[in-house]
């Protein structure tokens, strides 16, 4: 029995070591380089289509579908402001307080710049994704639109196999990452803030998700309608009050993130060693963790979307990158490097953002940044069971849904109550493995995404022309 249990030890000893390696692998400068230049090609092969898409959209209709929030009865689709708020409240996490803290710790302050690169070229990535995910949709058995990169890899490359890993990983990704991961944030942050007990914090977490998941499409999309827009406020508005309270460091503030972003002499000096820079790798991994861009998770959600036109929900897609990296993003970084929150010594991860927080609103500042984090992973929970619920579908049907939701709930009990870091650890690795296949796919249906946006222009411009909005319509014509 001895033997057995010292056999699965070194099993497991050794299975971690491999995960820590393909961690490293999928997360590491290979991985970053391979999404920047993805890109950068789609930047360049658009025009840098990011910079004047805005004029785009009907934001008297988008400011009309949110007031009213109707469930359309066809289809049961969802508006395109409908969808872009619960991929927000998928993609605004932890990742939006702690790992940016985490990456000026750990890369400096020019990591920050590398940030807004990832977002600035992120914006064009979720929009070609989001495109795919328009076209190549489908209905499902309940009328909902069925898609994702699981969907256009097999529609448009036609590889099942390759799309099917990619749901497989988004699978096992949901659990950990999206689940595990957030309620111990949540538990962890509420007890060393408030002396909440974990065990309570589990329950109370699994009933309020049970909730909302088992009530369907329409209470998730209902329930990030009316929390997103208020924590991205409360939360907004606390780092203001900090960064206006120290109005007269801003200038110098900027000043460091530009030096420090290519300061070469801090990294050996050359173009090896400005590539592999800890600004860059870090400011850019954190950008990318933060707002998805690359890893096609959010698209399940904006194909849910009633909108008809490819471009615009892309568009969307590519605000939702705005909205989470440009602003919330750049708004935690501000508040830490205008009170030099990350030059005190000994200060980790949140506890940074804790301090910066502190010396304007003293005690307070620690519970608006805990309810900060309770509200993000809360929401990025529940925008994560989307994934799940799709990724499931695709390789299970319709009847693995009921199971999901019940496990995906027992565990968020499990997840407060344990160190999970084995499950972290593997999901983790499962996330950064989603943006293999779907960077290949993007980079192999580029050409449909550069044909959908021309087609798009032409017609806006007056042209004649047939409109590219379905995979289905053309093979229909065809």
């Amino acid at each position: 029995m001895i033997e057995w249990g010292i056999y699965w030890q070194e099993t497991f000893s050794n299975f971690m070591e491999i995960n820590q390696v393909l961690n490293q692998l999928v997360w590491g400068v290979p991985m970053i380089i391979i999404l920047m230049g993805t890109g950068i090609y789609f930047s360049f092969g658009l025009k840098f289509f990011q910079l004047r898409w805005f004029r785009y959209l009907n934001w008297r209709q988008a400011k009309k579908h949110y007031k009213e929030m109707k469930y359309e009865k066809e289809g049961n689709s969802i508006s395109e402001i409908q969808a872009l708020l619960t991929a927000l409240a998928a993609t605004i996490g932890t990742g939006n307080i702690i790992g940016v803290a985490t990456a000026i710790q750990a890369g400096g302050r020019g990591a920050v710049f590398w940030m807004w690169v990832s977002a600035f070229l992120g914006m064009i990535i979720k929009y070609a994704e989001n495109v795919l995910g328009i076209y190549y949709r489908y209905r499902n058995s309940k009328g909902e639109w069925m898609g994702g990169p699981m969907v256009y890899i097999e529609r448009g490359m036609k590889l099942k196999s390759l799309a099917t890993i990619f749901a497989c990983c988004c699978f096992v990704a949901t659990f950990g990452i999206g689940n595990i991961a957030q309620i111990n944030g949540i538990s962890t942050s509420l007890e060393s803030t408030f002396g909440i007990a974990p065990m309570l914090t589990g329950t109370c977490v699994a009933i309020f998700t049970a909730i909302i998941v088992f009530g369907g499409l329409k209470r998730i999309v209902s329930f990030s309608r009316k929390l997103v827009p208020f924590m991205a406020g409360f939360y907004s508005i606390s780092a203001l009050i900090i960064i206006l309270s120290h109005v007269d460091k801003i200038p110098g503030v900027f000043m460091d993130i530009f030096q420090e972003a290519f300061s070469l002499g801090s990294v050996g000096g050359g173009i090896t060693g400005f590539i592999v820079s800890k600004s860059i790798r870090y400011g850019m991994a954190r950008g990318i963790f933060s707002n998805e861009a690359g890893l096609g998770t959010s698209v399940m959600i904006h194909t849910l979307s009633e909108q008809k036109e490819p471009v615009i929900q892309g568009i969307w897609g590519g605000l939702e990158v705005f909205i989470d990296t440009m602003i919330i993003c750049t708004l935690t970084a501000l508040a830490i490097l205008t009170t030099d929150a990350d030059k005190v010594i000994g200060l980790t991860g949140v506890n940074i953002t804790f301090y910066a927080f502190h010396t304007v609103l003293g005690r307070g500042g620690a519970a608006i940044v805990t309810i900060a984090v309770v509200l993000f992973a809360f929401t990025t929970l529940i925008g994560w069971s989307i994934y799940g619920m799709r990724a499931g579908e695709y390789f299970g049907g319709s009847r693995y849904t009921l199971m999901f939701k019940i496990l995906f709930v027992v565990l968020i009990f499990i997840g407060a109550n344990t160190d999970a870091q084995f499950v972290w650890a593997l999901a983790d690795t499962c996330n950064g493995l989603m943006a293999v296949p779907n960077a290949i796919a993007i980079l192999a249906l580029s050409g449909k995404v550069f044909k959908i946006t021309d087609n798009f222009r032409r017609r806006k411009k007056g042209d004649s022309v047939l409109p590219m909005r379905s995979y289905l319509e053309e093979s229909i014509k065809k």
